[in-house]
């Protein structure tokens, strides 16, 4: 509670002021409007304002700031940390502004910070176009956005970040403010990545590229007794491939309904971004070559059945503990940590999973935006997804204890023990970035101050 706190009046002030709704706590609702995706997050804001248009932003943030209460923006409301909440202070809830607009001539797309992957992939497929974002079609595009976004187009077009042409903010002030690469641009550089608190954006503007409604894309599964073999191709076969082909290789144990049994497999999952499929079935078979597959899920598939085909894994409510780090190669120790930990989480409510890098990625300057380590050939995040409460001190356990044994295996990159990432202030001129943290959201999505971002 801030000082000079004072209910009554607040709620006859943001009663009047708004259009949405404000619920307290102990309103009807409260208890579940109040839950957020992440089920080890039990916070009780005093109160959650559900806006209902873009124009609630702005008094919501402004009675926040004059009494003394601090904010968290809740998105598409898929943040891992849960930062789209706050014991003791205001829920500014986007989750209803939800509408994307397309410009298929330009190709531009602009989306309101309520929006997920679905919604903004059903708008641009039917102009035969895509966002480059995450791989889970739930999460939030605002909090995905501000953290980074890494996803199935990373190599051929960059991150989500690297893809904002501009976006709406309103600062902690109030302000309704446009930033871009030529208004406002110190704001537009820390919301590319920097993970939040610049302000609250309302609308973001992408830009979008040709893809589908078809795409080449599948995964290719190796057994336990195979992994060695396949890391050791896949770290090759990564060192000399077109920006067109994105993989992401993940160890888990399957959910019972794919019908994969319940031991723990190698899925080496990849997507072409390119109209020419003959050149990616060849890419893709150099490595099949390498290392033969135990089996192999390849068929032709929609853009937005591939972007949800995952979703399962993450539903609402589960228990998510994540940690992140980046590395440059493949074989040796942190190969060996890979394998050994992927043999020991013989369960499922945990898993990881290992992003290829490079392409158009890494040629965005370090400097450019606030994410960190643009040259690192991987990226990997451990993840969990169980929906036990019992299992919290071991699963958790678990994720720590892997990042802790990345952290010591060089020649590692960048280490990180923080999702989303922290970042730093824009750092002088000449000067390469030091934040730390991977991009939100990674594949699978803060609590603010008045000053704040949308979160996922």
């Amino acid at each position: 509670m801030g000082i000079g706190f004072d209910e009554t009046s607040m709620t006859g002030v943001m009663r009047r002021q708004i259009a949405g709704d404000l619920i307290m706590d102990g309103d009807p609702g409260y208890d579940q409007a109040r839950r957020v995706w992440n089920g080890m997050i039990d916070r009780r804001p005093r109160a959650i304002v559900r806006a209902s248009e873009a124009s609630d932003i702005g008094p919501a943030v402004a009675l926040a700031r004059e009494h003394g209460l601090r904010v968290a923006v809740r998105g598409g409301g898929h943040s891992v940390a849960g930062h789209g909440t706050v014991d003791g202070g205001l829920v500014l809830d986007l989750g209803a502004l939800r509408a994307v607009g397309v410009d298929p001539q330009r190709r531009i797309v602009r989306v309101q910070a309520g929006a997920t992957l679905a919604d903004v992939d059903r708008a641009t497929q039917v102009h035969g176009l895509a966002v480059p974002l995450g791989v889970v079609s739930g999460t939030g595009v605002a909090g995905l956005t501000v953290g980074g976004g890494v996803g199935w187009l990373t190599r051929r077009y960059g991150l989500t970040a690297d893809n904002l042409i501009a976006a709406d903010v309103v600062t902690a002030s109030g302000e309704a403010v446009r930033a871009s690469d030529t208004e406002n641009a110190e704001l537009f550089w820390g919301i590319r990545g920097g993970g939040g608190n610049f302000g609250v954006v309302s609308t973001f503007t992408y830009r979008a590229h040709p893809l589908g409604p078809g795409v080449f894309a599948g995964n290719l599964v190796y057994r336990q007794e195979n992994w060695p073999r396949a890391l050791l191709a896949y770290e090759e076969w990564t060192r000399d491939l077109p920006d067109e082909l994105t993989s992401i290789v993940s160890f888990l144990v399957p959910p019972a309904d794919w019908d994969m049994g319940d031991q723990t497999l190698m899925l080496l999952g990849f997507a072409w971004a390119s109209p020419d499929g003959g050149e990616g079935q060849r890419v893709v078979a150099r490595l099949e070559r390498a290392a033969p597959p135990d089996g192999r899920i390849v068929e032709p598939v929609q853009w937005t059945s591939w972007q949800s085909s995952v979703d399962e894994l993450f539903p609402r409510g589960a228990r998510a503990y994540w940690k992140n780090t980046s590395f440059d190669r493949l074989d040796g120790p942190v190969a060996d940590v890979l394998v050994r930990r992927a043999r020991e989480q013989a369960w499922r409510g945990t898993g990881f999973d290992i992003h290829h890098m490079g392409g158009a990625f890494g040629r965005v300057p370090q400097d450019a935006t606030p994410f960190p380590n643009r040259a690192a050939r991987f990226w990997l995040n451990i993840y969990g997804f169980w929906p036990d409460p019992a299992d919290d001190a071991a699963r958790t356990a678990f994720v720590r204890g892997f990042a802790a044994d990345m952290a010591r295996c060089p020649p590692a990159a960048s280490t990180s023990t923080s999702w989303p990432p922290r970042t730093r202030a824009r750092p002088p001129p000449g000067r390469r970035c030091t934040a730390r943290g991977p991009a939100s959201a990674s594949p699978r999505s803060s609590a603010a101050t008045t000053r704040t971002t949308s979160s996922g």
